[in-house]
């Protein structure tokens, strides 16, 4: 996992662009409803927040351990940087005046359920009570291999959110950080791929 893309540095990007993107040109209007949200914007904060905070309880689980320095490096990186993106969300919902809670469903802006969302247990790669207890308990290489599946599983489920969100949503910010999201947690995907095929196999 030395080579990866710096999620870090993606994320300055996306803080520091929010305020230049509009330029000169842009007309008061058009940059008026660019930083109005819509259900999109507010739902996909809303949901990814709660995805990241337990993809942040999942890296807590296995850091300090013995599960071989790649997933170390992995786990770390996770949750340092979707700690930032959770801030930065939370940040955005509470200027909204929204709700930065936990919802009890999720993806109702994403049309699932006829627009009635869903339990948050139900998100695609959500991880269940009994996985992090098994995490929890496991050891060595089988802890490693699996956080592995466990975040490649859910990284799935957030680059789906990610994507919906990249069409659906109003505001520039929020489609940059989902777009950024897309970007790098495939990159994460492809990476524990290969670890589950080598070192983790």
């Amino acid at each position: 996992m030395t080579a990866r893309i710096s999620r870090r540095g993606l994320l300055l990007a996306v803080g520091a662009g929010a305020a230049g993107a509009a330029g000169g040109a842009v007309v008061a209007s058009a940059r008026l409803s660019a930083d109005a949200p819509n259900a999109a914007d507010i739902g996909f904060c809303i949901d990814m927040s709660t995805h990241h905070v337990q993809a942040m309880a999942i890296c807590q689980r296995v850091l300090g351990r013995d599960t071989g320095d790649p997933v170390q490096a992995a786990a770390s990186e996770v949750l340092q940087t979707q700690s930032i993106e959770v801030g930065m969300m939370r940040a955005w919902l509470a200027d909204w005046g929204e709700s930065t809670g936990a919802p009890d469903t999720v993806m109702a802006w994403m049309g699932m359920n006829w627009g009635e969302g869903i339990p948050v247990d139900a998100m695609t790669g959500y991880v269940s009570d009994d996985e992090m207890r098994a995490l929890s308990l496991a050891e060595g290489t089988e802890s490693g291999r699996m956080w592995l599946e466990l975040m490649r599983a859910h990284h799935v489920g957030g680059v789906h959110m990610a994507t919906a969100a990249g069409d659906l949503a109003d505001v520039e910010k929020v489609r940059r950080l989902a777009r950024t999201q897309v970007d790098v947690q495939t990159y994460e995907i492809e990476q524990y791929d290969l670890l589950l095929a080598t070192e983790y196999a």
